[in-house]
């Protein structure tokens, strides 16, 4: 039985870091090619355009970071706060059920993205040197 929780945990961290870090990968090269709607839609909730280059590379940079499990506290920690600032600036409308889930989901990944700050990067990472 002990084997058998160690080979799950073995194989739990590269694939949790994958599929939360995807998501982060997939949302910055989708910012990356619809550059000038995401820039309007930032103008439109208060927050300056100037900073999209900045959101595309903590978004792909770190979920990049969080799948190769490189220097993985930081980017998760990074992200983390991304996850409550992106929530708090974007998905307040709690009267809108939509914008009430998406703050939900933003709160919850930063709960993950803080379990890998406590955690570290586990198994075949980068800071790990593929264990």
């Amino acid at each position: 039985m002990l084997q058998f929780t160690l080979t799950i945990q073995k194989f739990a961290a590269p694939l949790g870091r994958f599929l939360i870090g995807i998501l982060f990968v997939q949302a910055g090269l989708g910012k990356i090619f619809s550059y000038a709607g995401t820039a309007d839609y930032m103008v439109a909730m208060g927050v300056p355009g100037i900073l999209l280059p900045l959101v595309i590379i903590t978004e792909f940079g770190g979920g990049l970071a969080v799948i190769l499990g490189y220097h993985t506290r930081i980017a998760a920690f990074a992200l983390a706060g991304f996850c409550v600032l992106t929530a708090v600036i974007f998905h307040v409308d709690f009267s809108d059920t939509m914008q009430m889930i998406m703050f939900s989901k933003n709160m919850a990944l930063a709960g993950g993205f803080l379990l890998l700050v406590a955690h570290g990067a586990g198994a075949f990472s980068l800071d790990n040197k593929v264990k």
